[in-house]
């Protein structure tokens, strides 16, 4: 739902229990769209930061951990070439 901002600070109470209950509701400044309030559940689920797994670990889980890979690689010096 879309309040203005009147509405809003006057059903302040009501504009919140929507938020919990029906979702983020959008509240606009002269007729333009400028906030939007939503439940400390909704806010919490959209900023909450996933836990990432270091990349060794990713690897050690991959189709190719058991291969034998060649840490080194040769040194490439270039070409030669003529000016």
């Amino acid at each position: 739902m879309t309040w203005a901002l009147q509405d809003a600070k006057a059903r302040f109470s009501e504009l919140a229990r929507r938020a919990e209950r029906d979702g983020p509701q959008r509240v606009t400044v002269r007729g333009k769209p400028a906030l939007v309030v939503m439940s400390a559940a909704d806010f919490d689920a959209l900023t909450q930061r996933k836990k990432r797994k270091p990349l060794a670990e990713l690897l050690k889980k991959s189709p190719v951990a058991g291969l034998e890979l060649e840490l080194t690689r040769s040194r490439d010096t270039g070409r030669t070439v003529d000016l």
